[in-house]
């Protein structure tokens, strides 16, 4: 299932070169080009505001947008580049590429855990520790999954989720090319705890033996 997209809104930007450029940034607009996709380049700008809520959210490299300016069509985007001041670090410029329904991309999709309750390790006093909340995959423009799931209601204490384990939406696939963790249920730190003094006690044992062999 496709999760929703995000709209963009943004406003036609009629003027082109520096000085229309640095006239929209006197305005409280970031000027902007949205380019590819078969079709000419347009010239947009995004209020200030909305571009800083959106890059302080994250993952702004990352995620598709539905673009929305008024008189033209919506069009699906990804930013390709956020181009800042080198002195105050704000946005000057961004970059957004068109994508056909079937163009691939790499999104950020967020990771479900299911049967955390009924996890045999959780109920031994165990507890999940999530490594990736998120997963970085290679997907199809046009069916970007909502989410990925992670059962859990099998896993004891000292388990592993690593990617591997999940069943990634069809044509979907991990941008890192190694088998990583997603999650584990750690032991409870009392058990921890216990194990460390056992380790400690039989380090001391040995030394103990290794002394009256001296002897």
């Amino acid at each position: 299932m496709a999760g929703e997209i995000p709209d963009l809104v943004a406003e036609a930007r009629m003027g082109t070169g520096k000085g229309a450029a640095r006239q929209t940034r006197r305005e409280g607009k970031v000027p902007g080009i949205v380019y590819g996709g078969g079709a000419d380049p347009v010239s947009i700008q995004i209020p200030f505001n909305v571009l800083i809520k959106r890059l302080k959210a994250g993952r702004f490299l990352a995620t598709l947008f539905n673009l929305k300016v008024e008189g033209q069509e919506d069009v699906r985007v990804i930013c390709r580049s956020v181009q800042r001041d080198v002195v105050k670090d704000l946005p000057t410029h961004v970059d957004l590429m068109r994508l056909k329904r079937t163009s691939r991309v790499n999104l950020f999709i967020p990771v479900e855990f299911l049967g955390e309750e009924e996890a045999p390790g959780i109920k031994k006093g165990g507890f999940l520790t999530i490594v990736r909340p998120e997963v970085e995959l290679r997907v199809t423009a046009g069916d970007i999954p909502e989410k990925i799931t992670v059962d859990l209601s099998a896993l004891e204490i000292g388990d592993t989720v690593t990617i591997s384990s999940v069943d990634l939406p069809q044509g979907a696939r991990p941008t890192i090319d190694r088998d990583f963790v997603i999650a584990n249920i750690a032991a409870p730190s009392t058990l921890a705890a216990s194990d460390d003094d056992e380790d400690e006690a039989e380090a001391e044992d040995g030394k103990t033996e290794e002394a009256a062999a001296e002897e």
